[in-house]
């Protein structure tokens, strides 16, 4: 990793930050005191799940799951959801928190499979929302950012593994994964 391997930095350090706080006061307004599951989606959604628990000001638990569709590509494949330590989440409030949606695909999966669990209220939370890629409809209750079709990185996201600890999101130069979004 450079620093030719980012073509410009798409969204600040700063500019997340007051996003994700103003989204953290919106969640738990909507929330009125109760307490809420956190469910972060692993891998890319761990860091703006730490800020935003910080920043909620109703009792959170934390939970995990694992949703994967890209393997070692660029382009999404087949889902394949695995909970981590298989929380209970009957009769609880979920906020799923995502890092990024885009076609809709593996967000409507995890939707499914957490309203199978019986919650008492799902919300979902997701930092990036690229529309343009949608092919599924999806409902996401909060949104930091819409986002345009490149392949974005930092604060959580990667490319093969890297990228993740950018305080930033940046969009990926395409000599480094060599084509689209």
């Amino acid at each position: 990793m450079d620093a030719t391997d980012i073509e410009r930095v798409l969204l600040a350090e700063e500019e997340i930050g007051a996003r994700v706080r103003e989204m953290a006061r919106e969640i738990s307004e909507g929330l009125a005191g109760e307490e809420v599951v956190a469910l972060g989606v692993l891998n890319g959604a761990f860091v703006f799940l730490a800020d935003l628990i910080r920043a909620l000001s109703v009792p959170v638990r934390v939970a995990f799951l694992r949703a994967a569709s890209y393997g070692r590509s660029h382009r999404p494949g087949e889902l394949e959801i695995q909970a981590v330590g298989e929380p209970d989440l009957a009769g609880k409030n979920v906020l799923v928190v995502e890092d990024i949606v885009d076609t809709g695909r593996s967000l409507e999966g995890i939707r499914r499979r957490v309203e199978a669990a019986g919650p008492a209220s799902l919300r979902v939370a997701v930092l990036l929302d690229k529309r343009d890629r949608r092919e599924v409809p999806v409902r996401v209750d909060h949104v930091g950012f819409e986002v345009p079709d490149e392949f974005l990185v930092g604060y959580g996201l990667d490319y093969a593994g890297l990228y993740r600890n950018l305080p930033y999101v940046g969009i990926l130069s395409r000599s480094v994964y060599g084509g689209e979004a």
